[in-house]
This record gives structure tokens, sequence and C-alpha cells, in this order.
């Protein structure tokens, strides 16, 4: 599959979405269907990871812990 926005695949997903409700899909559609899903969760993933690893919190001593070594601690 070529190079996609993830706007483009979305629109993708929702298309095969609606195929698969009225006419069925076929086993390669049901294939790039599951990829494109995968795709789209793996994006929405890394993007609240992201945004979480920007949010800092303020401890009641004042001083300031990332959310991102929080999980680093707990990883550990």
């Amino acid at each position: 599959m070529s190079e996609q926005t993830m706007d483009q695949k979305l629109t993708r997903i929702n298309e095969l979405y609606h195929r698969s409700k009225t006419v069925g899909l076929t086993e390669e559609e049901k294939s790039e269907q599951a990829q494109l899903r995968q795709e789209y969760v793996a994006n929405v993933r890394a993007n609240l990871r992201g945004q979480l690893d920007n949010i800092d919190i303020k401890e009641k001593d004042g001083s300031i812990t990332s959310l991102s070594a929080i999980a680093r601690k707990k990883k550990s």
C-alpha cells in the first residue's frame, strides 16, 4: 500500500466498514481493513504517549515531575 496520510487511511477504513455492511468484503479487503486499523490504533497510541510525556505534575513539596519520568521508574 502506498504512503497515505492518516486522514486518507481513516477515510479508507470507513469506506471498507460501510462496504462490509452492504455488499461484504473480499479476503484482500478484509486484510487491508485489519492492517489499516492496526496502523490507526498504533498512531493513536503514539500520539497519546507523546501528549502524556509532555505533562508535568507539581508535587506537594513544589517540585515538578514529568509523567514520562514516573513511567520510567515504574518500568524499572
